[in-house]
């Protein structure tokens, strides 16, 4: 099982950027591509301050920086030209300095901006879902609301559009207070449950527990996307999070274990974050040309590629 999709993260606020233009980006694609990347999910667009593309909204109610180029118009181009589909990640505001809206006023602005969006891009034949940005590990009743509304305003709009999340697992490996399977389980049940009917698609990040542990939180997730009548993906992480700075490109026998464990599982997508910083020849990272070296030896050597 070959992974089929990434995120696409250019609006960078803990990794650095490779500050590609259009060349950089449309070599990226075609790469990708080459190697049957069918799916590219724009991860945000925007966090803070800062965005993707020119927005009023984002410019009334957030203080955005100018935008000097419309990155959404760039990748939806990019995604038809490779016949690609494209996921547009909504705004998240959530590490913003000053953390002073209500949830009334987060919903609002999510909305407002989700409007906006879908009359410009709306009409592109790539787009073909959204992205809702905002990440959670547990029971967190502000964001899981945040999520509903923002994922139903979007059903309202494109019926006819998955929606889909990505959420994090509360493990040791990001944070100090871990919560055991059983949690994590009677959690996401109950979370689920509030999303169902907003979200379609629940793709789990694999990076923040130990891998003895892993294949217990797959098969775990995995029934309980079913049990809500969801999709499952995977977001199998290609960078790594086992050592002692922020974050390189992963070890390729980790990122082939990893895949391993979730095909086992039975989750019908594996995507990543993230190609173009991580499993690119193109990278700033020089370590991530050799993982895709290492992820092509190994799609070959399955028959995947030619």
């Amino acid at each position: 099982m070959r992974i089929s999709g990434t995120f696409l993260d250019e609006i960078t606020h803990d990794i650095p950027s490779n500050n590609w233009g259009r060349a950089e980006w449309a070599e990226d694609f075609r790469i990708m591509k080459s190697v049957g990347i069918d799916t590219v999910i724009m991860i945000r667009a925007g966090v803070g301050r800062t965005a993707v593309c020119p927005s009023q909204v984002l410019s009334e109610q957030a203080d955005i920086f100018p935008v000097y180029e419309d990155l959404v118009e760039l990748f939806l181009d990019l995604a038809e030209e490779n016949e690609m589909t494209f996921f547009f990640g909504t705004y998240d505001s959530a590490t913003r300095p000053s953390r002073e809206r209500t949830l009334d006023q987060e919903v609002q602005m999510g909305k407002d901006f989700i409007d906006e969006v879908w009359q410009k891009y709306g009409h592109r034949q790539a787009f073909k879902g959204w992205y809702l940005t905002f990440e959670l590990g547990k029971m967190e009743k502000h964001r899981v609301e945040c999520l509903r509304q923002l994922g139903a305003h979007c059903k309202g709009l494109s019926p006819h559009l998955p929606n889909m999340i990505s959420p994090y697992l509360h493990g040791s490996k990001l944070v100090d207070d871990p919560i055991s399977l059983d949690q994590h389980c009677e959690d996401w049940d109950e979370i689920l449950g509030v999303l169902a009917g907003a979200v379609d698609i629940v793709a789990f990040q694999d990076g923040q527990v130990d891998y003895d542990d892993l294949p217990d939180f797959l098969r775990a997730n995995r029934e309980l996307i079913a049990k809500h009548r969801m999709q499952a993906w995977s977001n199998v992480e290609s960078f790594d999070r086992d050592v002692p700075f922020d974050f390189p490109p992963l070890d390729w026998r980790k990122l082939w274990w990893k895949m391993e464990a979730a095909e086992q599982s039975g989750v019908e997508k594996l995507i990543t974050f993230e190609f173009a910083h991580f499993m690119s020849p193109n990278s700033c990272w020089p370590a991530a040309k050799n993982l895709f070296n290492r992820y092509c030896d190994h799609l070959r050597k399955n028959g995947e590629l030619d």
